[in-house]
């Protein structure tokens, strides 16, 4: 999962608002991040006919690599990375204390690249905290080319990342904290050691090592998948009934948003008088700009949930509610 990125000027701009190091070591509670490592685990995938351990793309294809997970949830339940499961026929993962323990799959979304395990062991739950903002301080923690659990830390660089091209559903946190092979599944704390994300991603450019663009999903993301995998082993999704594409050119230069194409008939968005030609341009209170920030910010809430919509129409701005409903098969 690794992808060439172009950091266009503003991007830029944004990126040299981080403080230099010695600012963000002042801003982070070294003892608040070290209390969360110990809800970090090192996932131990066992594929069929390949060896456990960590291995760069370029070493030898028989290994099974190495990945990261956090406890998330009371019971042992651990988030992680789909990817770091692959074709995985058994899991094991090593605590942050050094005992080595069976996991269970509890569930999979291909679609957000979000697992769950379960392990036999009481491990302490990270604390979640608020999402954070940019420039903000954040740590990777995780297992970076399998050599165990570690800390780096930076700052946000963006959040509502849903262009990077990973998953189907994006919500990503992007920084700057050094993310490297093998701590995807990782967490992403704030300066007080609250969880905010799970590292998924990195951008390189023509190897696995880090740049400085990496990428965790946001907390709100996870926690809505944990949470529907540890109840019912599945993914609830959730529908509002209508298709959108991006702006046009001449759009664009009046607004920014999505526009709707087309509203299902009997759905959610047609029921809350949504109409085709509609400019959606936020969705409970999070600005859209594409398709994809969209659906990341629709797929926060279950089926059933009122999320209000807002919509410009022939120049007026009009608040929405709509009820989402269960996403067909």
């Amino acid at each position: 999962m690794i992808r060439n990125v172009f950091i266009a000027p503003a991007a830029a701009a944004m990126l040299a608002l981080a403080p230099p190091a010695p600012a963000i070591a002042a801003a982070v509670d070294a003892a608040a991040v070290a209390t969360a490592v110990t809800s970090v685990v090192i996932v131990l995938p066992t594929w069929r006919n390949v060896r456990p351990g960590f291995a760069p793309r370029s070493a030898d294809g028989r290994i099974a690599p190495e990945g990261s997970g956090v406890a998330v949830l009371p019971g042992g339940l651990v988030a992680t990375n789909d990817h770091v499961l692959g074709d995985a026929i058994a899991v094991k993962v090593r605590l942050a204390d050094g005992r080595t323990l069976p996991a269970e799959i509890v569930g999979r979304h291909k679609a957000t690249d979000i697992a769950l395990l379960k392990v036999p062991a009481d491990l302490p739950v990270a604390a979640p905290g608020p999402e954070p903002g940019l420039a903000d301080p954040v740590c990777a923690i995780g297992n970076p080319f399998g050599r165990g659990l570690s800390v780096s830390c930076g700052v946000v660089s963006a959040t509502g990342r849903a262009n990077a091209g990973f998953n189907e559903i994006e919500d990503f946190i992007q920084t700057d904290a050094a993310v490297n092979p093998g701590g995807s599944g990782g967490a992403l704390v704030d300066g007080k050691g609250r969880l905010v994300g799970l590292v998924s991603a990195i951008f390189a450019q023509g190897s696995d090592a880090n740049i400085g663009v990496n990428f965790a999903a946001s907390w709100p993301l996870v926690a809505r998948v944990a949470r529907d995998l540890a109840d019912d082993g599945t993914v609830a999704e959730a529908t509002a009934g209508m298709e959108t594409r991006p702006l046009t050119p001449e759009q664009n230069a009046r607004a920014a948003g999505v526009a709707v194409v087309e509203v299902a008939r009997a759905g959610p968005a047609l029921a809350a008088g949504i109409e085709a030609g509609d400019i959606v341009t936020h969705v409970a209170g999070r600005p859209v700009t594409s398709p994809g920030q969209l659906r990341a910010a629709l797929f926060r809430h279950r089926p059933g949930d009122a999320v209000e919509v807002t919509v410009r129409r022939g120049g007026e701005t009009r608040r929405i509610t709509l009820t989402l409903a269960p996403a067909g098969p």
